[in-house]
């Protein structure tokens, strides 16, 4: 018993040492928002306690200070005026009978560049290439282990153990991703992931993968940090590369500070893990949903170690909707992809999505989704379906697209299988109000590797690399599918967070991926192909910005034209059994006019009344005259 309350009272102890000096939140501010509100944390221990603010600096008023449950923290409500100019000062917290407390904060000045070198936004003429950090390359051994963090561990041998990979490892690589024909880095979360190892499906992992976050405003220091990170964003800038940051609203690591010591008991949901979301979505759009089931949905854990956040609670709301504002003018990120965005408070959603892009009109905000149907997909964005709430993201990553891709590769074609699914899952884009804001893919870090998916063939995965580049939206590669990486998840996530080979300064020459003679026959053919079709699409304004029209398969023959007044795009895969010479009157309305084909990435040229294509063959043309 005595030990017991040794060790209770040794963490009280710990942990009020550990705020004994006040943090703010955000960390320091701007001038020049449209929104003037900024609402400051002061977490320390016992601030609470302070019943009076002082602050002393032109323009800034403090409109109410505000204390919560626990002792530890003191809400500030500050108006910024359009007449605040940039500096720094002083926030004193007083109290009658105590020493006045000093705290230094500083707004500075917004940059310049924004929407012009800086969040420019992600089109659909970006090529998006997907990095999880700690899994790419090591630029920086001395941060393979921080000893002030609770997981000291890094070993390559152990697939759960974080591995070494970091910023200035992406950093390094960036004319390889240049060359790939990459305009757009996405890394999974870069912020501070202080978690010890956890059991998930039976494994002990450590957070390397980024999403149990425990500070917003920390970037992981075993990443490089916060500087590492801004100059990886300003290297990538620099090169005309733009950036997408990982956002994860609904949950936080529970040893993130508002788990630990929440302001106030509201602020997590409260069904401490025991209640898992059930993952039907359409309990959102089902108009004969019970509340009980929604409810569910949004305020269940996913895990015991992940505490879910309650976004009805303004404070909670408006933390994380100043967080993404900091971040992106403090990195000048390009865009947002939002990690489990069906699992998020709906208003909540669009209020922050709103909130960002009246700062940042550039800006591209992406949610994450899985889901089992195209309708699915289309309301959690803009839609043309008729449903009580109207769900205000500009696109969402495209599940259905992908499983059709997939599909069509693999199956033979059938009535409703094979590359029908494809034809159909296209079809319903009715359902967007702009399908081109979805972002499409093959795979990524939560699912089977394409190319084993595809049985190793590279064939197959040349047919759906086809339609990945020269479909509408943004496409988005995982990383290493260039030089085909593969692997199935064998109960466990990691099998498919494989090392990039070469990533590390000790991996042999012989295969490292990242050089021509590091890559065998097949990887290289795969890299050259990725990377000529991809640089092919920068300069095309069919693939780019162009239509897209679509004629029904026949005998597993499927083609779809890209076209606009400068250039048409012929996309032609073949999954029938016998060769077949295309009857090209019944493409009449794209084809009139033109005489010759080339191919796009040998530059082969035909005469297209000569052209004939095999089973499994499949092409990207544009059409000659």
């Amino acid at each position: 018993m005595q030990r017991f309350l040794f060790l209770f009272i040794f963490q009280v102890v710990a942990f009020h040492a550990s705020i004994a000096q006040p943090v703010v939140y955000p960390t320091h501010w701007w001038t020049g928002f449209a929104d003037q509100h900024l609402n400051l944390i002061i977490r320390g221990a016992d601030v609470g306690t302070y019943s009076g603010v002082s602050i002393q600096h032109p323009g800034i008023r403090v409109e109410r200070i505000r204390k919560t449950a626990s002792k530890n923290y003191l809400l500030l409500d500050l108006l910024v005026t359009a007449a605040t100019k940039p500096g720094q000062f002083f926030i004193e917290l007083k109290s009658p009978g105590k020493a006045t407390l000093k705290l230094t904060y500083q707004l500075k000045q917004r940059s310049t560049q924004n929407g012009i070198t800086r969040v420019k936004g992600v089109n659909t003429s970006d090529f998006i290439y997907l990095i999880m950090t700690d899994r790419f390359a090591n630029g920086d051994v001395s941060n393979d282990v921080v000893r002030s963090y609770r997981d000291t561990v890094c070993d390559r041998n152990n697939k759960f153990s974080r591995h070494g990979g970091d910023l200035k490892g992406v950093g390094d690589r960036l004319s390889y991703l240049e060359s790939l024909g990459v305009t757009t880095l996405w890394l999974t979360p870069v912020n501070e992931n202080d978690m010890p190892r956890m059991n998930e499906w039976g494994n002990q992992v450590a957070g390397y993968h980024g999403y149990w976050f425990t500070d917003h405003y920390q970037v992981d220091q075993r990443l490089g940090g916060n500087l590492a990170y801004k100059e990886l964003c300003q290297a990538a800038q620099s090169r005309g590369m733009k950036i997408i940051q990982d956002a994860i609203y609904n949950h936080i690591g529970n040893y993130h500070w508002i788990a630990q010591d929440p302001p106030a008991a509201d602020w997590i949901n409260s069904s401490q893990g025991k209640n898992p979301p059930h993952h039907r979505e359409e309990v959102f759009f089902d108009p004969y949903a019970s509340m009980q089931d929604k409810r569910q949905m949004l305020d269940g854990w996913f895990t015991p170690h992940l505490p879910d956040l309650n976004q009805r609670n303004k404070d909670v709301a408006r933390f994380l909707i100043q967080y993404a504002i900091w971040a992106t003018e403090e990195f000048g990120l390009d865009g947002w992809r939002v990690d489990t965005y069906k699992y998020n408070e709906e208003e909540f959603l669009n209020e922050i999505n709103s909130a960002l892009t009246r700062e940042f009109p550039s800006l591209t905000i992406f949610g994450e989704s899985w889901v089992t149907t195209p309708l699915a997909n289309a309301y959690f964005t803009r839609n043309t379906i008729k449903t009580p709430f109207a769900h205000n993201a500009e696109g969402m990553l495209d599940f259905q697209t992908c499983f059709a891709m997939i599909s069509a590769a693999k199956e033979e074609i059938g009535w409703s299988s094979g590359v029908i699914k494809l034809y159909n899952s296209l079809a319903q884009d009715v359902l967007y109000a702009d399908p081109t804001k979805n972002c499409i893919f093959l795979d990524n870090h939560d699912m089977d590797r394409v190319f084993s998916v595809l049985g190793e063939d590279w064939s197959k995965l040349k047919m759906t690399m086809n339609w990945l580049f020269t479909l509408r939206g943004m496409p988005q590669l995982y990383y290493g599918t260039e030089v085909l990486m593969k692997n199935y998840k064998v109960n466990t996530d990691a099998t498919v967070r494989e090392d990039f080979p070469g990533g590390w300064s000790e991996d042999p020459l012989r295969t490292n991926r990242f050089l021509k003679e590091g890559r065998t026959g097949l990887q290289d053919s795969a890299f050259t192909y990725v990377s000529r079709l991809a640089n092919f699409r920068k300069s095309s304004t069919a693939l780019t910005t162009g239509r897209l029209m679509q004629f029904i398969p026949r005998d597993g023959l499927y083609l779809y034209f890209r076209y606009d007044s400068k250039q048409t795009v012929l996309v032609i895969a073949h999954t029938g059994k016998q060769p077949i010479k295309p009857d090209w009157s019944i493409y009449k309305e794209r084809v009139d006019g033109y005489g010759r084909v080339r191919d796009v990435v040998t530059g082969q040229l035909s005469r297209l009344a000569d052209f004939s294509i095999k089973p499994g063959e499949s092409l990207v043309l544009e059409l000659l005259q």
